[in-house]
């Protein structure tokens, strides 16, 4: 098999062709890592290659599973797995051995997927950008001058750039929705507990963390959906399981829904015009396919959700500082971390008791505000992001002024937290580009639970409006 013709299928359709053994497993592996080469000096998606570990697996033997010899790729943020190293894209960590396996890498690996390596992200996932210190800038393939996103930037690299169709990803505030929004990809954020994030910890940042995968195909997206979710033992709580599987929903096609269409928070900062046109744009085909679009005010105040969402990512990052500088034995101070690390911990330090209660209640406020929309609309339109991917080097997490970083955070981002603060599913879709071709996302959110809803919206989308073929430039990887 030659490149283009790799490129041209999904992991679902690669897989087909392994269980046919019209291709094999090492032959794969070989293009993937050949394509990485080829595109690591331009654009660095990658932070560690693993090469050795990929073809470990496949000479001992791969699971038979949906996904059995497709190429796979871990995001380089507390994703463990023994025989591998992390970095969390920190000089904290340097690069840390793996003593046991995370509970969603097992399950992809156990669907047959052959990792590899492991993509950038910044700094303990703290950006929307990634440009962490230790590895440098991950460049967008469609303009190598401007962000990927993060914190899963480094994963959408790899799958818009060709190395894989699929990858690991993980979202604290919109880190899988962001990157591929700026990258012209499949990014789903799952529901709260739907995948499972053990075994060691029962939620991370309060609930506000999903692990899934970024992808190019919607059917990608939830057959590794269907592959990995699932309570495992010790979970605090549990997402409530659809009828059937999420691929099925992901084929069908949905009966006319009520879909509130938002371009503006209340409170929030502007939304670029590109990105409006391009949330209206889809808005129109929605309609076009006989969905109910009306034009919707959340009742929220943006300003407070971005306060709450900056007291527990402070709170849980100054505890997860100490506890690594407990466990690796070095001081985990300004020399071993970028300067907005190191001060956003220091203001979580900062935090009262009362003040982090106060951040829970609103996150539980905020989830019965949007739970009270769902019950009058099935699905929100939204941008994914307010702005077109910023030019690297703005978004700099080693810059001194902590309230500068978290504003320009806050300008890019306008409403993926939303769905971190909630536990509710929303994915990001690639239906749009401005006029210089750059990609723009748009997301849909939906009640907790209805990833099936999203997915089958997401499908029918996706069917009327093919995107899979739309690439970028060869030039730019």
């Amino acid at each position: 098999m030659e490149f283009a013709e790799y490129r041209r299928h999904d992991a679902t359709a690669l897989a087909a062709l392994v269980r046919e053994r019209e291709v094999s497993a090492l032959e794969l592996l070989e293009i993937a890592l050949a394509r990485a080469m080829a595109v690591q000096p331009a654009l660095q998606p990658l932070s560690l290659l693993e090469e050795g570990f990929g073809r470990a697996e496949i000479a001992r033997g791969l699971p038979t599973g949906p996904f059995t010899g497709v190429p796979f790729l871990l995001k380089d943020l507390f994703a463990f797995l023994p025989g591998t190293q992390l970095t969390n894209g920190s000089r904290l960590f340097g690069r840390f051995d793996c003593t046991f396996e995370s509970t969603l890498v097992a399950r992809l690996r156990a669907a047959g997927l052959v990792v590899f390596g492991k993509t950038a992200a910044p700094e303990l996932g703290v950006n929307v950008t990634t440009e962490p210190v230790l590895h440098g800038p991950t460049r967008n393939p469609w303009d190598p001058t401007r962000s990927a996103g993060g914190s899963s930037g480094g994963a959408a690299v790899a799958v818009a750039a060709g190395i894989l169709p699929m990858a690991h990803g993980g979202d604290g505030g919109g880190s899988i929705r962001i990157p591929a929004s700026a990258c012209g990809l499949v990014g789903l954020k799952p529901s709260r507990a739907r995948n499972p994030i053990g075994p060691v910890v029962g939620e991370a940042w309060n609930g506000l963390v999903a692990g899934h995968v970024l992808s190019r195909s919607v059917r990608d997206t939830a057959l590794a959906l269907d592959a990995t979710a699932g309570p495992e033992p010790g979970d605090p709580y549990a997402c409530p399981p659809i009828a059937g599987s999420f691929a099925a929903a992901a084929g069908r096609d949905p009966q006319p829904l009520r879909i509130g269409f938002v371009t503006s928070l209340p409170g929030g900062s502007p939304v670029e015009g590109a990105c409006i046109a391009a949330t209206e744009a889809a808005a129109r085909k929605l309609q076009d396919l006989g969905h109910h679009l009306e034009e919707l005010m959340l009742p929220l105040d943006a300003q407070r959700l971005r306060r709450t969402m900056e007291t527990i990512v402070a709170v849980n990052l100054a505890r997860d500082l100490d506890f690594w500088a407990e466990t690796l034995g070095r001081p985990a101070d300004r020399t071993a971390v970028e300067s907005c690390t190191w001060l956003l911990a220091g203001r979580g330090r900062r935090v009262r008791a009362t003040e982090y209660g106060r951040a829970i209640t609103t996150l539980h406020q905020t989830s019965r505000q949007l739970g009270q929309v769902f019950g009058r609309h099935d699905l929100i339109l939204t941008p994914t992001l307010g702005t077109l991917p910023p030019p690297l080097g703005l978004l700099d997490q080693n810059m001194d002024d902590l309230d500068r970083f978290l504003e320009l955070n806050a300008t890019f981002i306008p409403f993926t937290p939303l769905y971190n603060m909630t536990g509710c599913p929303a994915i990001s879709l690639p239906l749009e580009q401005s006029p210089d071709g750059m990609p723009i996302g748009v997301m849909l959110g939906a009640a907790l639970g209805r990833e099936d809803l999203l997915l089958a919206v997401a499908g029918q989308l996706e069917r009327a409006h093919p995107w899979f073929d739309r690439v970028p430039p060869e030039r730019a990887a």
